[in-house]
């Protein structure tokens, strides 16, 4: 996803927070009253959506017909008007008619005319294919009819529906729903009316509720209104003017409002007289107001051109590169609580307005928070208040880097249930500072920003951290940079003026978005073959839009052998076309498509991955000696299980088509494999180093510094730590900085180096002998490791050696040997040494282990054991066989087979629950019953927490049961329940089997039978 994106939620997973009246007449004192009810929701499309669909239809100039011959708001006729003052003339008496007919509160209206903007209103929760059901059962219809598969279908051309409607969900609604109207003339709904039922909608979470209103609206509308009302809930209107169009004509300062407030009910209710003008105190952003944020501008071909944009001076030629995150923009409120000292209050709010606290945290205190607990010691002294920008990222902790943004939701779920030991993490990754203790900073310079920043945030490691940038004069430095995230298979880049103003809901050349797949530089241009296609929506409704690629099958890869006989997937092509290339492709391949049949499919031509479940299954498919081979581009090659090869293309976008080519002389398997090979081949022995001769620009002083209470701005950080001798006579090349177990910059670990007898190079031929240090994959570390014959190891080997130092006392030139985890790349031959520093448990024979290690290695014992033999059953049988056989022969039982395959129950009084953790339920046990189930679980037996297993073998009895807790417990396990009546036993007899090493008649045992 852009670092300017936001997800598409489909699902009401925020909890609703609307304001009852009384609060609002308190918030809003002046807000207008209507002197009359609303009109009717018929007037909506009748005088709004359907004229500007018209005009949105019509090229410039084309006059709008007999029908529309009135005076626009200049005199002039509207025959007359271009298309940009149509649209603001139907706006306008629109706008003039509910003024005149209704009053100046148009909050009612514009909630309909711009659903996506209402953030008053929760989402519904349902999408194309629900609402597609719900008609179905609403006009009792069958599932298989050609109208039902063909809402379910909407993308795909329908039998007997017309080809516009493909891909346009509503139309194809309105087709069918015109073949069975409840109504045939518009009915009598208000604008209100429809509203409250919305409200409804969004609030209902079954499908029977969902029902029953649809089904109202099915009763009160015709198919015309009933298609406009499924657009308004999906939020997909498109009639041809934007909000910017709406909001200019309703009052001058509706659109910065609503820049800095994202709240459609305050530009309706505070702008409602266009000649009272917004104050200027209300123009800027305020504290746990979300408001809309700068967007990066859109690419620009020419690097060039782009550089040029920044706008350098001959004293300032400096512009900022940062790397284009792949996760949530997100902009975080902070303010502290004055009656309760250290108390503060958090807000997050997405892109687009969706509130997000209840993911992240209100407080610091705050349980279900998978960020803010962590913030306790985030913010510099004297902090009070703040609005921060940034993105919030998914962190992997196991490959200590960024997870796929489809993740994040899930990750911060995970944190919230098992807070410290998620392998996934939220990390809000922070890259401006807009607001700080009640001063609006949108107007100071980035430069004025960032130094704020720094002095305002205390980074919590992998939690909450202040995004890097680099600093660069021209073009060179872009190339440099994206050449460095394309190896590392990064979203890409944002290059900023760090001479400019925050620029609220604008995209502007003052950011700009640098991504792989514009650029010309960099990738393959490859030729691959057309397998398949998909169906799109919207204007390229009805037809494929996008296309399943393939590779050819050479006799290397052939499980047939002999000639290719097939495709294997590799890629999805679906940016680039133009109509004419469309058009193309269609004339070239017209009455060669069949529809793919998933219980069927096309085994002899076409390979999937993913066997039976069929990735990435196209709509349609197309033999490949009937098929067209394009020439793509890309970035470079992924890893994916989603393709048959088992990579794909990113970023890959269409170049032409190459109509010289039959699919016979396309690309094959085996020639990509090679091309790829040859292709890592000249990047390994090309050199991508950034010319170090010329030094980093040193930063400027603000020319207004911005000082923070309690902030000293002299104070320089300094990095103190103890000076030894256990790196003498070693030489370093470090080419990152250091990840995990704690963040240093490259910088840092140098200077560590140094103060302990060490020296430091910047590349590893300066010196002989030289230890190659990484924690990342770098342009520098991917050269070392595919050269095969450099060892890399992590900066932790590093710190590890010094903290070892400290705890033996400084003994002179002790280094640890090197265990796995300080391994970022090892050859062969040092592979067997490296393991032969730690056990099994990746426990260190050599240093001391930290809690957090010895945490994780007590985690990793009950996981995959070679010698716990529940994994091996048949072995285990034979074993048991063979211990019996001993005891029966007057052996002893050992001790820790005494109550093998055993399933016991622990059930104290009747307070066995199966919602209960292990702990809860121990924590209420007296000590004897405690001591029992330890003894029982050390003895091979398995313990269970549940009653509802169905491998119960004992029941063992608290002291304190009653007989009416035994009672129920007999009861659940009679013969009626349907279940295996296990022993029911006191603790007695596992302290005595456990005494006399064997097990003992139950019957002795036996509770006394209560009533």
């Amino acid at each position: 996803m852009d670092s300017d994106g936001d997800s598409n939620e489909s699902t009401n997973t925020n909890p609703r927070m609307e304001d009852d009246e009384p609060d609002l007449d308190e918030k809003y004192p002046n807000r207008p009253r209507n002197h009359s009810s609303t009109l009717p929701f018929h007037v909506l499309f009748q005088s709004l959506f359907n004229p500007l669909s018209e005009i949105k239809k019509k090229p410039a100039g084309a006059g709008p017909g007999p029908a529309r011959k009135k005076v626009g708001p200049h005199g002039l006729s509207s025959a007359n008007l271009n298309p940009v003052e149509k649209r603001r003339d139907v706006i306008e008496r629109f706008i003039s008619r509910w003024r005149t007919a209704v009053g100046d509160d148009i909050y009612p209206a514009f909630r309909l005319i711009l659903p996506d903007k209402d953030r008053d209103r929760a989402m519904y929760g349902i999408k194309e294919k629900a609402i597609g059901k719900l008609l179905i059962r609403i006009m009792k219809i069958d599932k298989n009819s050609e109208d039902a598969l063909n809402l379910l279908n909407w993308k795909l051309p329908g039998q007997t529906t017309t080809s516009s409607m493909a891909g346009d969900f509503a139309g194809r609604c309105y087709e069918v729903l015109s073949k069975r109207p409840m109504r045939t003339e518009v009915g009598d709904m208000t604008i209100e009316d429809v509203n409250e039922k919305l409200d409804q909608l969004s609030a209902a979470s079954k499908e029977d509720q969902q029902l029953q209103i649809l089904m109202e609206f099915y009763r009160r509308m015709n198919p015309e209104e009933l298609m406009w009302l499924i657009r308004i809930i999906l939020r997909q209107m498109k009639v041809g003017a934007t909000e910017r169009t709406f909001f200019d004509v309703w009052h001058p300062d509706a659109e910065n409002l609503y820049s800095t407030s994202s709240s459609l009910r305050r530009v309706c209710w505070e702008l409602h007289d266009p000649n009272i003008r917004l104050e200027a105190e209300d123009r800027g952003i305020t504290l746990m107001q979300c408001f809309q944020p700068q967007l990066a501008q859109f690419q620009m071909h020419s690097l060039d051109r782009m550089v040029s944009r920044m706008k350098p001076t001959e004293d300032d030629p400096v512009f900022w590169i940062e790397e284009k995150l792949d996760g949530e923009r997100m902009q975080l409120h902070m303010m502290s609580n004055d009656s309760v000292p250290g108390r503060r209050t958090f807000r997050f709010w997405s892109r687009k307005a969706k509130d997000y606290t209840y993911l992240y945290g209100n407080g610091i205190y705050d349980e279900n928070g998978a960020l803010t607990r962590y913030l306790k010691d985030a913010f510099a002294d004297g902090v009070e208040s703040l609005i921060l920008d940034g993105e919030m990222i998914t962190w992997d902790t196991e490959q200590d880097a960024i997870a796929p943004f489809g993740t994040l939701k899930t990750a911060a779920i995970s944190e919230q249930r098992n807070p410290y030991s998620s392998t996934t993490r939220p990390l809000f990754r922070i890259f401006d500072i807009l607001y700080l203790n009640g001063r609006d900073l949108t107007r100071y310079t980035l430069r004025d920003r960032r130094n704020a920043l720094q002095k305002t945030i205390k980074p919590v490691h992998r939690r909450f951290e202040i995004h890097s940038y680099e600093e660069a004069t021209g073009k060179t430095e872009v190339e440099e940079a994206l050449r460095r995230v394309v190896e590392e298979a990064s979203e890409g880049l944002v290059i900023k003026n760090p001479r400019s103003p925050y620029r609220l809901n604008e995209r502007h050349d003052d950011w700009m978005k640098v991504k792989p797949e514009y650029m010309t530089e960099f990738g393959e241009s490859l030729d691959v073959i057309v397998i398949g296609g998909y169906y799109g929506s919207g204007h390229r409704g009805g037809s494929l839009s996008s296309f399943l690629c393939g590779l050819r099958v050479d006799d290397t890869h052939s499980s047939q052998g002999g000639a290719a006989t097939k495709c294997y997937s590799f890629c999805k092509v679906g940016g680039g076309f133009t109509a004419a290339d469309y058009a193309n492709i269609r004339h070239h391949t017209d009455g060669k498509w069949h529809e793919w049949n998933p219980k069927k499919p096309p085994t002899t031509y076409i390979e999937l991955a993913g066997g039976d479940a069929q990735h990435e299954r196209p709509d349609m498919w197309i033999k490949p000696e009937d098929s067209v081979v394009l020439c793509v581009k890309a970035a470079s090659v992924a890893v994916s299980d989603m393709f048959r090869i088992g990579l794909t293309l990113r970023f890959p976008r269409f170049k032409r088509l190459r109509m010289d080519k039959d699919w016979k002389s396309a690309l094959s398997v085996q020639e990509f494999l090679d091309l790829k090979a040859n292709a890592e081949q000249e990047r390994k022995e090309k050199e991508f180093n950034v010319d170090n001769s010329r030094k980093k620009r040193a930063k400027r002083d603000t020319k207004k510094p911005l000082v923070i209470a309690g902030n000293n701005a002299n104070a320089e950080a300094q990095y103190v730590e103890p000076s030894g001798h256990i790196f003498d006579g070693l030489n370093f090349y470090i080419t990152t900085d250091s990840n995990a177990p704690v963040k240093k910059s490259k910088a840092e670990l140098e200077q560590l180096v140094k103060a302990n007898g060490g020296k430091f190079f910047q590349t590893n031929h300066a010196a002989p002998n030289t230890i190659c240090v990484a924690d990342r994959r770098t342009v520098k570390a991917a050269s070392l490791q595919k050269s095969g014959n450099v060892d890399i190891i992590r900066p932790s080997w590093i710190l590890d050696c010094i903290r070892q130092n400290e705890i033996d006392g400084g003994l002179p030139n002790f280094l640890l040997p090197l265990e796995p985890r300080h391994i970022f790349f090892a050859t062969e031959d040092k592979k067997e040494e490296i393991a032969s520093s730690v056990d099994r448990f990746q426990d260190s024979y050599a240093r001391n282990t930290t809690s957090d290690e010895l945490r994780e290695i007590l985690k990793q014992m009950g996981k995959d054991d070679p010698f716990d033999i529940s994994q091996h059953p048949e072995v285990a049988r034979k074993l048991i066989e063979r211990i019996q056989e001993k005891v029966n022969a007057g052996w002893e039982m050992p001790s820790g087979w005494l109550f093998k395959g055993l399933t016991i129950l622990f059930a104290e009084n009747d307070q066995v629950d199966d919602t209960e953790s292990e702990e809860t339920t121990q924590a209420h046990q007296p000590y004897r019953l405690h001591l029992a189930r330890n003894t029982a679980r050390f003895a091979g037996a398995n313990v269970v927490n549940s009653p509802k297993s169905l491998s119960v073998t004992h029941i063992v009895v608290a002291p304190t049961s009653t007989s009416s807790d035994i009672s129920s417990i007999r009861k659940s396990y009679s013969p009626e329940s349907g279940k295996k009546v296990p022993h029911l036993v006191t603790v007695e007899w596992i302290e005595e089997c456990w005494k006399q090493h064997t097990l003992l008649d139950e019957e002795g045992f036996q509770p006394p039978r209560g009533a």
